[in-house]
């Protein structure tokens, strides 16, 4: 390994200790940044300047995500001047009767909804609509958000039995049938959600105690939101007749993803278009003519949220995004390494081929891969390296690549990297992306090795 290499390692166990002691970790990603293109170039100018290129290509990267944070929120926003919002969940307060049954609600909602359109798109869907239910019924929105990362970022994307992306990819890499690894893959992201969530509501049980004294002061209305209440507008017909368009559209996008197979990006598209016909007609139908400046005012509204949740993101991402290849090379030329994915590839030599020390050498090594935020580009590394330790044993082959796609998809899919879809979920909910992570950590890593363990003595 060169120099690089080493400032890299040395910087996700910085990036870990910070945050163990809950700090920003922008500082030692900067740093770090600076001297891994300090050490690829010698050269100080190079060096500044790859700060800034970095951010570039994070803000890129991520910029998807942003955009339909702000649109949805520049929505809801446009809904709530008259109130359509409160009528629209208001048959779903009734179904979300206590913290528990809606933190159950939402999990098991977004479940359903990510596995046929995977998580970019139903994020801000569910979020959008339930969430605001479960809160006024005493649910915290972090727990809130958790629940959505867990069952959506997690169990749905890490098993994609549905779509079957990620098992794909593994069998592909790994020589396999593809059902081999859809069905362990799908049962071993199963024992992950079963002890995530009940222990991540479990471990947050303190913050639902302390919600339910907001709650006790009348202040839940004002916690519901996602942030600060607009002028209302009086006019009731017109709450109605959003509060009854808004689903109907939503309810048409989903038709379309349904018969036509609109998936990923093309899904996530499809659903922020029509937030934006939303906005027009609530802005048209609220403000009349002078809904041609108020727009203006929703969407700035919407950007501006946007970029509170997702600006301190962008240098942290940077620095990961250091560590793939394809990445690296767009930030620092031609010839840059993909640091962590050749710390993966080294730690790998050392893996036996079977036992705990193989299932959990898979694991970590998936783990290491999902830490450049996708979760699915180091599928090709972890399928390839579990067909290459079975030797051709396919049994084995599928169990260790589906350990190797558990690890890379929870990681990098969106529970354990802040700097992946998990910020969508912060930002529809309307909480610190850092604090959903830490309360992530301990239910996910603790599902996970219980998987690992189960994976190598019964599969």
């Amino acid at each position: 390994m060169t120099l690089g290499h080493w400032l890299y390692v040395i910087g996700v166990v910085a990036v870990l200790v910070t945050m163990a002691f809950r700090r920003s970790v922008i500082i030692p990603c900067v740093i770090f940044t600076f001297l891994i293109a300090l050490s690829f170039r010698q050269d100080v100018v190079f060096a500044v300047q790859t700060l800034f290129n970095s951010m570039i290509v994070a803000a890129t990267e991520l910029f998807g995500i942003f955009l339909i944070i702000s649109i949805m929120v520049a929505m809801l926003r446009g809904l709530r001047a008259t109130g359509a919002d409160s009528i629209m969940i208001s048959p779903l307060r009734k179904l979300m009767i206590s913290p528990a049954v809606s933190y159950a609600a939402l999990a098991v909602t977004t479940l359903i909804v990510a596995l046929f359109f995977w998580p970019t798109p139903s994020v801000p869907l569910v979020a959008g609509l339930l969430v605001p239910a479960a809160v006024a019924a005493g649910l915290p929105p972090v727990t809130a958000a958790v629940a959505v990362a867990i069952a959506g970022q997690g169990m749905a994307l890490a098993g994609d039995v549905v779509i079957q992306g990620a098992p794909r990819l593994t069998a592909l890499a790994a020589g396999v049938p593809v059902e081999m690894v859809v069905w362990k893959g799908g049962l071993l992201t199963l024992i992950v959600g079963a002890i995530a969530l009940p222990l991540a509501y479990y471990l947050g049980r303190k913050d639902v105690s302390e919600f339910a004294k907001v709650a006790a002061t009348g202040d839940v209305a004002f916690r519901a939101r996602v942030h600060d209440e607009p002028v209302a507008v009086n006019k009731p017909a017109v709450a109605l007749l959003l509060s009854r368009l808004t689903p109907l559209i939503v309810l048409l996008a989903l038709v379309a993803m349904i018969s036509m197979r609109i998936l990923g990006g093309d899904a996530t598209a499809l659903l922020g278009g029509s937030a934006a016909i939303i906005l027009v007609i609530a802005a048209l139908a609220t403000y009349g003519w002078q809904g041609f400046d108020e727009i203006g005012d929703r969407l700035a509204e919407g950007f501006t949220f946007a970029f509170k949740v997702m600006g301190p993101i962008i240098p942290i991402a940077a620095f990961f995004f250091l560590g793939s290849p394809g990445a690296s090379a767009r930030i620092m030329g031609e010839g840059a390494p993909g640091y962590l994915f050749d710390v993966g590839n080294l730690v790998a030599q050392y893996i036996p081929a079977t036992g705990l020390l193989a299932g959990f050498g898979m694991l970590i090594i998936g783990v290491i891969t999902g830490l450049d935020g996708s979760g699915f580009s180091g599928l090709p590394l972890t399928g390839s390296l579990a067909g290459s330790l079975a030797a051709g044993d396919v049994g084995l082959a599928s169990t260790l690549g589906a350990i190797g796609q558990m690890g890379a998809v929870w990681s990098g899919g969106g529970t354990l990297v802040a700097w992946s879809t998990l910020v969508a979920v912060a930002g529809m909910c309307g909480v610190p992306v850092m604090e959903v992570l830490r309360r992530n950590v301990v239910p996910v890593v603790t599902g996970l090795v219980v998987a690992t363990a189960v994976a190598v003595l019964f599969l």
